[in-house]
């Protein structure tokens, strides 16, 4: 927020896929476990005091909805036709119309953001400027609209196409961000017109109506990977590389060692605290919390899942959504958590799967136990009662519970609950039967001869 001021951010997400070669909306593609439009909305969330609208095209249900599940309170407008950025903005009139000191058009594909970047064009906004405009320096400026300025006023934004030598010489290139005064919004918006060779309604052509009008604009600069707009499949991968890097130097400096920061994969609200260790090949899927001192080890994934203090996590473990897991918890390779609590100091240290289920304080979980959970109707619950010791192969068909301190056998199926400091067992006594081997191998021999002498 700047000096008290309100401020409205108009969110232009009409567009479809067809750029990158997909049926899914442009806006709905993933980075970092986060939609692009759900990352710039919410940068303009944490940018806090703005109100949004969001233009969406008619048959983009799904973007109107992931709008709604990020930022409730946000309008929705609805661009009928596609005829062009100024008409996309126009669209959400009403929305202007409510009075806005300051209104922001940014788009949902520019996922990398930042709020500082926003802040910087509404203080230009506050200092006098009707319109800013947003340029970045680029090493190739092929294809994209100059920014011709003179000190820090915005002449022009001159489309490549239809720039000079001159002006195609300039690097500095138009982002497409823009800012306007609330109180001139919609009188310039309302008088570009459509007389270019598409016949669509350019948002650049604010500028020079903007000037028209005995008004002040300005260019701001900014750099190009934060305001790059996604339109390829090869153009998404490279802002997710961006972001990766991002998000690894936020964890390095707040504490957390990666031990190979490169091949670690970092969701937009992966938690980790401080001395938390990650060793290579980690993934973290949304919703991941790890608390001090954890280690997450090589070839492990998380999703939804919080990890408690000093716990050790892998490797080649998942957590899977719902899985809690307490102080100085062990869970080790091919361990599978899901919707569980896994309570201080229990340990399920290889091949294991534990769902829908309890695992009490200090419990053992032997290799190669699972809890059937599915009916393949229903899921049910497991209770494992503090000190439990599970033995290895042993199948626990939920509903039921162990109590505390009960030990099940090795190779049990347990379906009755087991009472606190039991022995349960199931499963038939061994028998044995002396020089068995010997005799069935006779039998065949005489067998596969007497075949052959018949033949």
């Amino acid at each position: 927020m700047t000096g008290g001021r309100t401020c409205l951010a108009i969110v232009l997400a009409a567009g479809d896929g067809t750029r990158m070669l997909s049926s899914q909306p442009k806006v709905l593609h993933q980075i970092a476990g986060r939609s692009l439009l759900a990352h710039v909305m919410t940068c303009l969330r944490e940018a806090g005091g703005m109100a949004s609208a969001v233009v969406v095209a008619p048959d983009h249900s799904g973007v109107a909805a992931e709008v709604k599940a990020n930022t409730p309170d946000a309008e929705i407008f609805v661009q009928t036709e596609r005829r062009g950025t100024a008409h996309a903005v126009l669209a959400a009139a009403a929305a202007i119309a409510k009075g806005f000191d300051d209104v922001l058009v940014v788009f949902g594909d520019t996922p990398l953001i930042r709020t500082s970047t926003l802040d910087t064009l509404r203080g230009a906004l506050s200092k006098g400027a009707a319109v800013a405009v947003l340029g970045f320096r680029a090493a190739d400026p092929t294809g994209y609209g100059r920014l011709v300025t003179k000190g820090e006023d915005l002449i022009a934004i001159v489309e490549h196409a239809d720039a000079s030598e001159a002006e195609r010489a300039i690097d500095l290139c138009n982002a497409g961000l823009m800012a306007f005064a609330g109180a001139h919004a919609l009188e310039v918006l309302r008088k570009i017109g459509n007389g270019n060779r598409k016949g669509e309604f350019y948002l650049t052509d604010a500028v020079a109506i903007a000037r028209d009008l005995g008004l002040k604009t300005v260019a701001l600069e900014v750099m190009e990977d934060e305001v790059s707009g996604i339109n390829s499949k090869a153009q998404l991968a490279a802002a997710e590389a961006q972001i990766q890097q991002r998000l690894r130097q936020a964890a390095l400096e707040a504490g957390v060692t990666l031990v190979a920061p490169d091949t670690v994969y970092l969701a937009a609200d992966t938690k980790l605290g401080r001395d938390v260790v990650v060793e290579p090949f980690v993934v973290f899927g949304p919703g991941v919390t790890v608390e001090a001192g954890a280690t997450i080890r090589s070839f492990s994934h998380l999703t939804g899942a919080h990890v408690g203090k000093d716990a050790i996590v892998g490797p080649y473990a998942r957590l899977r959504p719902g899985a809690k897991l307490g102080e100085k918890v062990h869970i080790g390779n091919f361990v599978e958590v899901k919707e569980a609590v896994i309570e201080a100091g229990a340990k399920a240290n290889h091949l294991a799967y534990i769902g829908d289920a309890r695992v009490g304080e200090g419990a053992n979980i032997g290799a190669g136990t699972i809890t059937c959970n599915y009916d393949s109707v229903s899921k049910h619950r497991t209770d494992i009662g503090k000190g439990a010791f599970i033995g290895s192969n042993s199948a626990l068909v939920a509903p039921v519970k162990i109590g505390d301190g009960a030990y099940i056998g090795s190779g049990s199926v347990i379906t009755r609950d087991v009472p606190a400091g039991a022995l349960a067992l199931e499963r038939a006594q061994q028998v044995v039967k002396e020089g068995w081997v010997k005799r069935l191998r006779s039998l065949k021999t005489m067998g596969k001869k007497a075949g052959q002498a018949s033949e």
